[in-house]
């Protein structure tokens, strides 16, 4: 850490700097790759709350805090402002301000975006994602959110609350993952780091680690006007009925619009904002139905998903057009599917329009003609977007074969997959990474479209098996090794006996794959090798 004028620098930047800080009594300090301008001198309590902040980009090298904080100080008082610098003393052309209230970092991106700091010089100013949460995967169903939290403290530090979704079938158990806030990013980034997957076991499951999708930031104005409600946690069994019911007991009948359940959730919409407040006060970790519920504002979806939601709107749920949060969306699309490359599959309604022109297939059906996606990832990464699953994550497992060769296997973690199991392994070895992430694509799209058919999970894996006829998506031969390898075309890989009802659904295989024995517990994924 160095203050202004210890460093090397051009001495007439270091002057202006200097008296910048003489004249405003702010503090400048240069750590860690970063040139820091405040807090405020006479700055007493907290530090401003999250959406304080706004990024500053497209910034001139050689342009500094001495004709950045005037334009910025228009807006408001300026709590701190970094520059990410470089080795030389030039400035990476991006940095941050943060301000005293989220209030002033809208008008900051309102009014500075695309301002001509300099003649025919434009910076960008945007919302800084300040994320502080990150998603935690593969954790065992059976856990509480507070052994969860005591289990992560002896690994990280700086937790402050941790968020556990219960599994639409089963209150008593969780759904598999979890969402952990840190005190600030600097936290989360460095638990992120210690909690890499292969490094760190909770219970003695690997766990997936990664950035939360932050939700949608809506202003103020519009959420002042929202009147309506998003319930989650619900019972399957608990009806519209019992929830108006519910809801009219606290405003009276005459307040509400209507409700509308789907799943384990449910959208309340009520005559005004009032009544929808006192509902939400009085229902809000409350008992219902025997399941503990939690109400909140229902957030207006983006510009951009409206805009589909438009194009598609015969197709949608109305009460889709608020969405909170995304991990307990179902598919929207639930009707017949009558598009192109099926004959009629009973799941989904077609979606032509969406994503110039795609369709997906939920059930293996005869092919009439369907367009090809350039590959199977792809594939799988926008068929789980589209369904609010969240994007597919991906881990490898390098081994070694018996010509000493490097082979790979992947696993795919489909983070808000609503079905038991979120989790899918490779059947087989691949001779890169590559090639496993797309063999690992392949069969968890066959799964997924698989799902419900049980027999699917008593067959041998092999070549004919691992696409059932008739899928739509057209791929390279399944077996990922080229000809002439030294690898078996056929790993001899046979599915041992599927687990009793009474365990976490999974399967067992056991085998030799490539010349060594292994032993695959895919639900959980213990690999004992």
């Amino acid at each position: 850490m160095a203050h202004v004028g210890d460093r090397p620098c051009d001495d007439d930047v270091n002057a202006r700097l200097l008296a910048l800080a003489k004249t405003t009594g702010y503090e400048i300090l240069q750590t860690n790759g970063q040139r820091k301008y405040g807090p405020p001198p006479h700055w007493k309590g907290p530090p401003p709350p999250k959406g304080s902040e706004v990024f500053v980009g497209k910034l001139p090298r050689d342009l500094y805090e001495d004709e950045l904080v005037p334009v910025f100080e228009k807006i408001g008082t300026i709590y701190e402002l970094r520059l990410m610098m470089d080795f030389s003393g030039s400035t990476r052309g991006f940095g941050f301000v943060q301000f005293k209230n989220p209030r002033e970092a809208e008008r900051a991106v309102k009014d500075l975006n695309n301002y001509e700091i300099r003649p025919n010089r434009y910076i960008g100013v945007v919302k800084s994602v300040d994320n502080c949460r990150l998603f935690v995967g593969g954790l065992p169903k059976n856990k509480t959110k507070q052994e969860i939290e005591d289990e992560l403290n002896k690994y990280v530090e700086g937790i402050t609350d941790v968020i556990l979704y219960s599994s639409v079938a089963d209150k008593a158990k969780s759904r598999g993952f979890a969402f952990v806030e840190f005190q600030n990013h600097r936290a989360a980034a460095m638990a992120r780091r210690k909690l890499i997957p292969g490094r760190v076991q909770l219970w003695g499951y690997e766990i997936q680690i990664d950035w939360a999708i932050p939700e949608n930031d809506v202003d103020e104005e519009t959420m002042s006007k929202v009147k309506i409600l998003y319930v989650r946690n619900l019972m399957l069994s608990t009806t519209e009925q019992t929830i108006w019911k519910a809801m009219a007991s606290v405003t009276g009948p005459d307040c509400l619009e209507r409700v509308k359940k789907l799943r384990d959730f449910a959208f309340v919409h009520f005559m005004d904002r009032e009544h929808a407040q006192a509902a939400m006060e009085y229902w809000h970790k409350k008992e219902l139905d025997g399941s503990i519920v939690e109400v909140m504002w229902a957030k207006p979806i983006q510009k951009g998903v409206q805009r589909y939601s438009k194009r598609t709107s015969r197709r949608i749920h109305p009460e889709m057009q608020y969405v909170f949060p995304a991990a307990a969306y179902h598919p929207q699309f639930m009707n017949v599917y009558n598009g192109r490359g099926t004959q009629g599959s009973p799941h989904l309604q077609s979606s032509s329009s969406w994503r110039n022109g795609r369709t997906y297939i939920t059930v293996p059906s005869p092919v009439v003609g369907t367009r090809s996606f350039t590959t199977a990832p792809e594939v799988l990464s926008e068929y789980c977007l589209k369904n609010n699953w969240g994007e597919p994550l991906y881990s490898f497992m390098k081994m070694k074969s018996v010509q000493d060769d490097d082979v790979y296997m992947c696993r795919v973690t489909i983070p808000q997959y609503p079905g038991d199991q979120s989790q899918f392994q490779t059947p087989r070895v691949s001779v890169s990474a590559e090639a496993a992430k797309i063999l690992a694509a392949e069969v968890t799209q066959c799964l997924l479209t698989s799902a419900g058919q049980s027999a699917f999970f008593t067959k041998e894996y092999n070549h004919t098996s691992v696409v059932p006829p008739g899928h739509a998506v057209p791929q390279p031969p399944a077996a990922p090794f080229p000809a002439g390898s030294r690898m078996p075309a056929q790993p001899e890989i046979t599915l041992a006996y599927a687990l009793p009802p009474s365990q976490a659904p999974g399967y067992l295989v056991h085998g030799k794959v490539g010349g060594y024995d292994a032993q695959f517990y895919d639900s959980q994924y213990q690999v004992h090798m």
